[in-house]
């Protein structure tokens, strides 16, 4: 049964590997940096900033997966860690909304804010789920 726990979670989920996916790009050279970090660096990353957007890939990855098993979907074995691992990733990803918000970069604001509030609210919901609720199947 798709409840709204799992339904956000996977939201969060497919938004997160949006996110992953343009990181990744970055790393690679895609010439989009007016739309990260403030939109200091645009075009291309320094190596530097590749090797940092590679770093908060793998930490997008790592947050979905906590949401994932706090619905229930994925790493049976996190559940009882993922109670308190979820509002981690709510933590994070208010800051990340804050940081969207203040950006100078108005494309960046235009294009992360939503996708912040999105992953804000999504975790949000599964953070708060039931034990029972997160972990039917």
């Amino acid at each position: 049964m798709m409840t709204i726990t799992r339904v956000s979670a996977i939201l969060y989920a497919i938004i997160s590997a949006v996110v992953v996916a343009f990181q990744i790009a970055l790393a690679a050279g895609a010439p989009w940096g007016e739309y990260a970090m403030g939109g200091t660096f645009p075009g291309q990353f320094p190596p530097a900033l590749r090797i940092a957007a590679i770093i908060q890939a793998a930490l997008l990855v790592a947050l979905a997966a906590v949401i994932l098993a706090r619905a229930g979907l994925i790493l049976p074995r996190w559940s009882r860690a993922s109670r308190w691992l979820a509002w981690l990733v709510v933590a994070f990803a208010a800051v990340s909304l804050v940081l969207n918000l203040l950006t100078p970069s108005a494309g960046e604001r235009a294009i992360w804010a939503p996708t912040a509030l999105l992953l804000l609210i999504s975790s949000i919901v599964v953070a708060f789920s039931s034990s029972s609720e997160s972990s039917t199947r």
